[in-house]
């Protein structure tokens, strides 16, 4: 009973907003990045990456933050085989060149103590383009089942595949692609 008592009183002092700057580490099986696309015009296709690992500052008080998270392009699953071996080979990522997707921000968007935006730079397939993030969910708070404060949040945007040139079966396969992120992190 002391134990629990003792896990609901750090829950509830650290579950008040992010206060100074605080320093988090990806959690990687809390964090899957994916994407979906128009298939033909016939389907949306899903797909995500099961391999994401990264560093997380926030300092919601000054308005600040920065995020660097890398992405492992072999970790690709789709539910099929085949698809996934495609995606992998030089018609698409091209994998073994160009092993890792990266997003560096530094200009993160804040309302009050909630993450709402993050622009950056997203580098894919050997080409870096400025992204703009929207947050649509933040927390943080202590995890009870882990007993670490953790920040979580669901990001996503739009970008064109062709200016990063995967543009294979562009504009049957469509030049847009949906970009989703939910990831978790927990303070270091």
């Amino acid at each position: 009973m002391i134990k629990l008592i003792v896990a609901i009183t750090a829950a509830l002092l650290a579950s008040f907003s992010v206060q100074a700057a605080d320093h988090f580490t990806i959690d990687s099986r809390h964090t899957f990045p994916s994407f979906e696309i128009s298939h033909l015009g016939f389907s949306i296709q899903r797909g995500r990456f099961n391999e994401t690992s990264g560093k997380i500052m926030l300092d919601a008080a000054n308005g600040k933050g920065s995020i660097d998270i890398s992405v492992n392009m072999a970790s690709i699953s789709t539910g099929l085989t085949e698809l996934e071996d495609h995606l992998r080979a030089k018609d698409f990522f091209d994998v073994a060149q160009y092993p890792v997707m990266t997003f560096k921000a530094d200009k993160l968007n804040f309302v009050g103590d909630k993450l709402v935006a993050a622009d950056g730079t997203l580098s894919l397939h050997g080409i870096s383009k400025p992204v703009h993030l929207t947050v649509d969910h933040f927390h943080c708070g202590m995890n009870l089942i882990k007993m670490n404060y953790t920040c979580g949040a669901n990001a996503f945007t739009t970008i064109k595949r062709s200016e990063f040139a995967v543009d294979k079966y562009v504009p049957m396969v469509a030049d847009d692609v949906k970009v989703l992120i939910q990831v978790e992190a927990t303070k270091d």
